[in-house]
C-alpha cells in the first residue's frame, strides 16, 4: 500500500550552518591537546595504557559536553 501526496516547502531539511576556519582549528588542537594528554601520562608518569585511555577518554567527553552547552545556548539566541 503506499500514499501519495505532494512535497511541499515543509518537508525541506533546513539548512546547515557552515564550520568556521577557527571551529576546525579549535577542534583540531583539542585533539592533539588530548592525545598529547594520554601520551604524557602513559609515557611520562608511567601510570598505566588503562589508565591513561580514560583519563583521556575522560578529558574528551567533558570537553564535547562543554562544546554541547556551548552550542546550544548559541543556537537558543537566534
Amino acid at each position: 500500500m503506499s500514499v501519495d501526496h505532494e512535497v511541499t516547502a515543509d518537508d525541506d531539511p533546513v539548512p546547515v550552518d557552515a564550520v568556521s576556519a577557527v571551529v576546525l582549528l579549535g577542534y583540531a588542537t583539542a585533539t592533539v591537546v588530548i592525545v598529547a594528554w594520554f601520551l604524557y601520562g602513559w609515557l611520562v608518569q608511567q601510570q598505566g595504557f588503562v589508565a591513561s585511555v580514560g583519563e583521556a577518554a575522560g578529558a574528551g567527553s567533558a570537553l564535547l559536553l562543554a562544546v554541547s552547552v556551548i552550542g546550544t545556548i548559541r543556537r537558543s539566541r537566534r
